[in-house]
């Protein structure tokens, strides 16, 4: 008991501590996120709870962290604009524009850095055309963290020669950070004010070019306009309506999910999109199965010598890695010097525009796809077959059955039921399969006159990536969206996979 004690008691301080650090850093999600986990923890570790937790607690805990908070993340992020246009919060995008400064180029001091035994000061000469005077600063420890004063430092005339040689442009770069920190105050005989650091080369009057207003607004100084935030839009707008860059993250309720059902030019290559990538992962399943189960019964024939031969080499499209495949694929369909293309020529004189043409695309890519699936059904289905009683085939043979009656009224009846739940994961993977779409034709050719760019050979997964991370303007509200709604397709499938391979009550 004493000794976990002597471990909880650091572990709760160490857990209060992070916690309280990323509160104030502003990460009140992510603090109440890790009390939750730290505090259970602590219960489950430091407490005689069941021993069966103790156990099951750091799986229960991947699977909260690393599952189910995306999840819930991603689909908060759907009712939201986040975006590359509003990465911010409100609080956030107000202090960017607050932090705006524009430096006066015409009252602009070029300086040089000398040595002044251990400390740096600094010569200013005045802006062309002033009749201010040189002026110089006192020593300062610029090597020091603390180099730079809180208050502004005054200048004085410079009376005399320069303390010593103007150092290199590289010490300044060594001590920019420093020189960014100072505020130097002219003297009345140059004209009053503070100057700050507007270069390497050069101090100069910084002025804000924002200043705050009532209600969270900005004004601008130059003209005076406020610009107020629009909580709808996401922006800081005047009475215009002009926007001032960057927005800030709002709400938007259902808009996004809106927009896929009613805006019709978003509409179109969504619903195509959705359309094709239902097609995609139903043919593909369709495709790969039929070959795969014809080629499983063809290798079960106990007249076929070479068996083993042949059974090595149709499973090697499933042993050479997938991305391998694609890539050589992508080259034997290439237009102009693929092998495929040259065959056709050789043979009827036409060479496909496999990439440029929609339909031929599509064509392809099930071609490809079905060769990379076809293995797994072959060897899930010889595995099936080798359990089915030899007995059967035996008094199918004795009745004068032939080979495709065995097929349609012992083969595939027995091996249907097994068979489905890994077809309806096929099928959920292929509703998936970024790899392929993404190496083999990147979703091209594009749907023409768009507002967001889109594919003819995007799946929804590909079409997601792209609205993320691509030329879509990064729109990841959008992106959340549909990614909720794949993620509802793909639980459905996995309910109905579920509910198939439940066990049924005896005698059903």
């Amino acid at each position: 008991m004493k000794l976990r004690l002597v471990i909880a008691v650091p572990a709760a301080l160490l857990l209060l501590w992070l916690v309280v650090s990323l509160y104030s850093a502003g990460q009140a999600l992510v603090a109440l996120g890790l009390l939750a986990v730290g505090g259970a923890a602590l219960v489950v570790y430091g407490t005689a709870v069941s021993v069966a937790w103790k156990y099951l607690f750091p799986g229960v805990s991947a699977m909260l962290v690393f599952v189910a908070f995306p999840l819930l993340y991603t689909v908060e992020i759907g009712f939201t604009n986040y975006s590359s246009n509003h990465l911010l919060g409100e609080q956030r995008a107000r202090r960017y524009l607050l932090d705006q400064t524009l430096a006066d180029e015409a009252q602009a001091w070029a300086y040089t850095l000398h040595a002044d035994g251990p400390a740096l000061r600094l010569v200013l000469q005045p802006p062309e055309g002033s009749a201010a005077p040189v002026l110089v600063t006192p020593p300062l420890a610029l090597d020091t963290a603390a180099a730079a004063p809180a208050a502004p430092v005054l200048l004085q005339p410079l009376a005399g020669p320069a303390p010593g040689p103007a150092l290199p442009l590289r010490a300044r770069i060594v001590h920019r950070d420093a020189l960014m920190r100072l505020q130097l105050q002219l003297p009345a005989v140059a004209g009053g004010g503070v100057i700050r650091y507007a270069g390497l080369r050069e101090f100069a009057p910084i002025a804000s070019l924002w200043q705050p207003a009532a209600d969270g607004a900005v004004t601008q100084r130059a003209t005076g306009t406020v610009f107020k935030p629009n909580r709808r839009t996401g922006y800081f707008e005047d009475v215009a309506g002009v926007a001032l860059q960057p927005g800030f993250k709002v709400s938007v309720g259902l808009a996004n999910y809106s927009r896929m059902l009613l805006d019709p030019d978003f509409r179109g290559p969504f619903v195509s999109i959705f359309v094709w990538t239902v097609s995609f992962a139903g043919l593909t399943v369709l495709f790969a199965t039929a070959l795969g189960m014809a080629l499983a019964v063809l290798l079960e024939w106990p007249a076929l010598r070479g068996r083993g031969l042949y059974r090595t080499l149709l499973f090697l499209p499933y042993a050479v890695p997938g991305f391998i495949s694609i890539l050589v694929f992508k080259g034997l369909f290439n237009q102009n010097f693929g092998e495929i293309n040259a065959i056709l020529n050789a043979l009827f004189g036409v060479r496909p525009a496999w990439f440029a043409d929609p339909l031929l695309a599509k064509v392809m890519i099930l071609i490809v796809n079905t060769w990379l699936g076809y293995p797994y059904i072959m060897i899930l289905c010889s595995g099936l077959i080798k359990a089915i009683p030899s007995d059967l085939y035996e008094a199918s043979a004795i009745a004068g059955a032939t080979p495709l009656v065995n097929f349609f009224k012992i083969t595939v009846p027995l091996i249907a039921r097994p068979l489905t739940p890994l077809l309806i994961s096929s099928f959920a993977f292929n509703f998936n399969n970024f790899v392929l779409i993404s190496l083999l034709t990147d979703g091209r050719p594009d749907y023409l006159d768009t507002k967001l760019p889109a594919g003819t050979t995007d799946i929804l997964v590909s079409y997601t990536y792209r609205i993320a991370f691509t030329d879509s303007g990064q729109n990841f509200g959008l992106a959340a969206a549909i990614s909720t709604l794949i993620f509802g397709v793909v639980a459905l499938l996995a309910l109905v996979q579920l509910r198939i391979t439940r066990p049924r009550p005896a005698g059903r």
